[in-house]
């Protein structure tokens, strides 16, 4: 269930970049967009947009590219594939039976085709007419967290500049060793990377949309956020709690064992004892 906000901050725009070709995934990609590959039965898209739904956060932004049309339609026929329903053809009616109690009944969606081919840059300028407030939120189609979006919006407004990232420090690929000479004095499996990576999960004035453009080549991750930071204009909200990008199908296997096994940090606490049962 929601967390109760204010107005103010539930009616925050939501922008998803969903529109990507996730080509080193292809073992999935080939057939559906990357934010519709399941996690436990359900697309990561879905996921994501709970954990921002969870914290009172129901106005999204889909920014659709490769697939997108399947995007369309997985919500599109939502209903028809979770609920009970009659069909009376006699009358020419589709009425479903009961109430809804589905968790997605109060979010307002809005699907921007941002281009097949079009990069993160470019998607986020493209859908400047659907942010009509003074702010917006941002991540990616792929990336999951136990973030507190609220501590999150507290750091942004404490600070005042027009953007913040969310500063993560993900596990090595790899157990690291500490040498001396030929005799191995440590061994860690997998510790975590000393170094800060981008986590998504940004927050931004109305104002960051003049640094991006509509163009097809415009990379988020380069020149706007570049210049961004460049005028002093970017800061970092650490979160030091969970965090996983299914970037490979690697991850995506090990996101599902997870998940089968009743591994979910990214749920609250009640979440992931249903999933455990």
């Amino acid at each position: 269930m929601a967390k109760p906000v204010s107005k103010e901050r539930s009616d925050i725009p939501v922008v998803i970049l969903c529109g990507g070709e996730g080509t080193r995934m292809r073992e999935m990609t080939d057939r559906i967009p990357k934010p519709l590959v399941d996690i436990g039965g359900k697309p990561i898209l879905l996921h994501i947009m709970e954990i921002y739904s969870r914290q009172g956060f129901t106005n999204f932004i889909l920014c659709l590219g490769y697939k997108g049309i399947l995007i369309k339609e997985s919500f599109l026929d939502y209903e028809v594939r979770s609920r009970d329903m009659v069909l009376d053809f006699r009358q020419g009616e589709r009425k479903f039976i009961g109430s809804e109690t589905s968790a997605y009944k109060d979010w307002r969606i809005t699907f921007a085709e941002t281009g097949e081919t079009t990069q993160t840059g470019g998607r986020v300028a493209r859908i400047a007419p659907y942010v009509t407030g003074d702010r917006f939120m941002l991540t990616y189609g792929d990336g999951l967290s136990d973030i507190d979006l609220h501590a999150a919006l507290d750091f942004h407004e404490a600070h005042g500049r027009v953007g913040t990232v969310t500063g993560v420090q993900p596990s090595s690929q790899f157990g690291v060793m500490a040498v001396e000479g030929d005799r191995v004095r440590a061994f860690a499996e997998k510790p975590r990377s000393p170094d800060m990576v981008n986590g998504g999960f940004f927050i931004f004035e109305r104002r960051f949309l003049n640094y991006v453009k509509p163009e097809v080549n415009c990379i988020l991750e380069r020149e706007p956020l570049e210049r961004l930071s460049a005028d002093g204009q970017l800061k970092v909200y650490t979160h030091r709690g969970y965090w996983r990008c299914m970037d490979t199908f690697k991850d995506y296997r090990e996101l599902n064992d997870g998940y089968a096994a009743g591994v979910t940090p990214w749920l609250p606490a009640v979440a992931q004892q249903s999933v455990a049962s």
